[in-house]
């Protein structure tokens, strides 16, 4: 059964629970005055770490009833694991966020703002930062003819020159339009999910967000970065993922950061 609030959470648990605690408890002052309800996916972990997860969660007791954890019974991946998490909440916005982020405070109600003040913004998407502040690269533009030949070509003076066509796009101070955006952590408007459709599973690890704010911009509505809601990403700190991933085809240096 559904639960219904004004805001879903969901979190990927795949062998983290130390991130997870770390990510949710940041969460909670933000959460606080908010009708939220949070669902922990665990990816099939199998080593522990849910049963971890859920000894934490019954310790701390305002959280007892506004978390959920899910044991997937296979590892869908994290387009699979938030499918099951938006799936089991009922919400007119979800925020999809990774266990090696934590946010700062305010961040959340910055986005909702946002949201709510980008009436077609179907994806609203914080600042990415490392711990001492450095702005990561989170925002980007889709692959062309002309960005597949710069990044062969590698030279600084064609960046240069053709700077509107290489993916990273530049860091801005406001807020702005994007084509797609990291998901280590976004605000997704439920109209926009009905009409985009779920994530595709098709995509393991890695490219699903460029994928979905593709559909999501097809389907009439916009991506919208905002600087102001700010979120650190422990880049790295998801070691047991891309243990996962090694056999995968590596992507480019700029996604593996923002996506790690």
């Amino acid at each position: 059964m559904k639960q219904s609030c004004a805001l879903g959470v969901v979190v990927i648990n795949y062998k983290s629970a130390g991130l997870i605690r770390d990510c949710v408890a940041a969460l909670a002052p933000d959460l606080e005055a908010l009708d939220a309800r949070v669902a922990i996916v665990d990816n099939f972990s199998n080593d522990g770490s849910a049963e971890e997860v859920e000894r934490w969660l019954a310790g701390v007791e305002p959280w007892k009833r506004r978390v959920h954890l899910i044991r997937s019974k296979t590892n869908s991946g994290f387009s699979g694991g938030n499918n099951q998490g938006m799936a089991a909440l009922d919400a007119p916005f979800y925020l999809l966020i990774n266990s090696d982020a934590v946010v700062r405070p305010g961040a959340v109600a910055r986005l909702l703002d946002t949201a709510a003040e980008e009436k077609d913004a179907g994806i609203a998407a914080p600042r990415l930062e490392d711990p001492d502040g450095t702005a990561q690269i989170s925002c980007f533009r889709f692959h062309s003819p002309l960005s597949e030949f710069l990044s062969a070509a590698q030279t600084g003076p064609l960046d240069a020159l053709f700077r509107f066509a290489v993916v990273p796009a530049p860091l801005s101070e406001a807020r702005c339009e994007a084509q797609w955006v990291s998901f280590a952590c976004v605000l997704l408007r439920r109209e926009a999910l009905a009409a985009a459709g779920s994530m595709d599973e098709g995509y393991f690890m890695y490219f699903e967000d460029a994928d979905y704010c593709a559909r999501v911009r097809r389907a009439g509505f916009r991506v919208v970065y905002e600087p102001t809601a700010r979120v650190v990403h422990l880049r790295g700190g998801t070691a047991p993922v891309k243990a996962l991933m090694k056999a995968k085809k590596r992507p480019p240096d700029y996604y593996y950061a923002a996506r790690t």
